[in-house]
């Protein structure tokens, strides 16, 4: 079922908008597909740590439109613990503009002769962080919000209609039905996940939507060594390697954050990913 959020915010209050919100059957819901009409071509800055302040007038009107409609939906259902707007900007906004620049670096190295016109998904991709964010500095890219539960969607749909984002598709699932999906499966140039789990288990829900040759980024704390050192082996099980942690600039207290970038060397075993609940339950 297609929601229109903006027919519903024409009939309704926000309040009594989500009173009436249907349930949406627990199957995949593409509710917006890609379309290159109207896209600005607009290049990723070529070199130096990409911050809001590098972004177009217009990419700063975007992120100002997600910002306000974060917190005023976040009144409402839980999607962010930030309650400020110049927190969401430096906790959220800043901290997935940061990543862009080693996983370009990364990517021209390893992977390809561009930075363009990639395919990338959010997994686990809750308030849209960093995949709405990414979106929009980075407009030549198509990019897939994965996220299972329905309330996230909704707000999704409104926030990527709202800000005009037709390089967007959002996927109502869980990643492990996903991954052995083959419209999904191995299909992607990019996976990234923010603040979903821990490494191993991420290792499994992102590495399999990664074709052979591609990324998966993993966007962690100040300190992930032990965590990347207990995952080490589920991202081998996955076809991938450890390419680099790098460190970014960051609002935290510690003042940095990591980005744990691998390699997907070869294709991910037919059994994996298991099936839904099964990777964070008993990890590899």
């Amino acid at each position: 079922m297609l929601i229109s959020i903006s027919a519903a915010f024409s009939l309704f209050s926000l309040r009594t908008f989500f009173k009436h919100i249907p349930p949406i059957k627990p199957s995949t819901l593409k509710l917006r597909h890609f379309s290159d009409a109207g896209i600005s071509r607009t290049s990723i800055a070529a070199a130096g740590t990409l911050n809001f302040e590098a972004l177009t007038s217009h990419q700063k009107h975007q992120v100002r439109l997600y910002i306000d409609s974060l917190l005023e939906w976040n009144q409402k259902m839980n999607l962010t613990a930030v309650k400020e707007e110049n927190e969401v900007m430096e906790r959220h906004v800043e901290d997935s503009l940061a990543i862009i620049e080693p996983v370009r670096d990364s990517y021209m190295l390893r992977c390809g002769n561009s930075f363009e016109n990639l395919s990338v998904v959010d997994v686990g991709s809750g308030a849209g962080l960093p995949g709405v964010i990414l979106a929009i500095a980075c407009p030549s890219w198509k990019v897939t919000l994965l996220e299972s539960l329905n309330k996230r969607c909704v707000f999704l749909e409104h926030v990527v209609g709202l800000i005009g984002l037709q390089n967007v598709q959002i996927v109502r699932n869980r990643a492990e039905t996903v991954g052995q999906n083959l419209d999904y499966r191995e299909n992607f140039d990019i996976a990234v996940a923010r603040a979903v789990a821990e490494m191993r288990v991420l290792a499994e829900y992102c590495l399999p939507l990664v074709r052979v040759g591609g990324l998966f980024v993993a966007a962690k704390g100040h300190d992930p060594h032990e965590e990347v050192a207990k995952a080490e082996r589920a991202i081998h099980l996955m076809g991938a390697s450890l390419l680099q942690t790098c460190f970014v600039e960051s609002h935290s207290k510690f003042g940095q954050r990591t980005a744990i970038i691998c390699l997907k060397d070869g294709p991910t075993p037919i059994k994996y990913p298991r099936a839904p609940g099964i990777p964070s339950k008993l990890p590899l």
